[in-house]
């Protein structure tokens, strides 16, 4: 056991404490971590196979749902397995490479994410106001190219902050204050000039957040436009069902992110303990409610789904 137990003083490892100052708690709280995450894999898993199955469900709307339930369950499970072991075990120890492996799909994932939801918000904006060039503009091979574009985006912003991480020194107390390797905290950590790192981390995320936003907000101001032209409420009505979903998605994902962002940089006056655990919901409620959002708002994709739990 002392050996799986690996202190600071190892060169080439860093140590997650978890959540610092709830140790006792540990426990405790690893119950709703794992709640969330096997109620989350479940949910996108069954996603995942209803669409795959049902060849009425392949169209751009239900891809892009099957997208973001790979990214949830990608970024989830590059959390969860580790801070239950130190929850349930007290294996802190993680290797430089893996620190850096894991900061690297935590953040690709969650630029994904938001990559998708900007995706999603064009997918609605073509729906309510041009449906007619609808399915001539998003096909499946054009929806695949933007998820393709997407993850390429991703990867080409995360890997310089990898990157970047490997050539800085390190000090010799390697303690990170987390259940997982935040990039910021591994900055942190470091003895050289780190000011580059932070920010680019920093800039660059509230660009590529920022635009992602700023493209989200246009395509909702012009479906917002389009809807106030209709004098129908019955069709007002069902043009807003169509963007519920959407709307409480996002919300539940940009929200913790500019928090958590904003927090680690400015928030010195904030419990740490408190910041941990909103960074760790960032990933674990979207991983648990999406699929559970998007199976009750989207009326064909609850009825197939029902119709393979009935048969069970």
């Amino acid at each position: 056991m002392a050996a799986l137990n690996l202190t600071p003083s190892e060169p080439s490892t860093f140590m997650l404490m978890g959540i610092p100052g709830l140790e006792a708690a540990h426990i405790w709280i690893s119950i709703p971590f794992s709640m969330f995450y096997i109620i989350g894999l479940f949910g996108n898993f069954t996603v995942l196979f209803v669409v795959g199955k049902e060849q009425a469900l392949h169209k751009p709307m239900y891809l892009l749902i099957c997208m973001l339930s790979l990214t949830d369950i990608g970024t989830a499970t590059a959390i969860v397995p580790k801070a239950l072991c130190i929850f349930w075990f007290n294996l802190k120890g993680i290797t430089v490479c893996g620190c850096l492996t894991q900061m690297f799909f935590v953040h690709t994932g969650s630029m994904m994410h938001s990559a998708i939801l900007m995706t999603m918000a064009f997918d609605r904006y073509l729906a309510i106001c041009n449906p007619l060039r609808y399915a001539t503009i998003l096909t499946n091979v054009r929806i695949a190219k933007l998820g393709l574009v997407g993850f390429m985006r991703a990867v080409v912003f995360i890997l310089p902050l990898t990157l970047l991480l490997i050539r800085q020194p390190f000090c010799n107390n390697r303690i990170i204050h987390h259940t997982y390797c935040d990039h910021m905290a591994v900055v942190k950590m470091s003895c050289g000039d780190t000011t580059f790192d932070g920010m680019y981390g920093l800039v660059g995320a509230f660009i590529v957040i920022g635009l992602d936003l700023t493209l989200i907000a246009l395509s909702y101001s012009l479906i917002i436009r389009s809807v106030l032209r209709i004098s129908s409420k019955t069709a007002h009505q069902k043009a807003l069902n169509t963007c519920t979903a959407h709307v409480c998605v996002m919300l539940m994902s940009y929200s913790p992110f500019i928090f958590t962002s904003l927090t680690h940089r400015f928030g010195q006056g904030i419990t740490p303990h408190v910041h941990i655990i909103l960074a760790n919901l960032y990933f674990l409620v979207p991983h648990m409610f999406n699929p559970i959002i998007y199976g009750v708002k989207t009326k064909e994709l609850r009825v197939k789904v029902g119709k393979y739990i009935s048969r069970r």
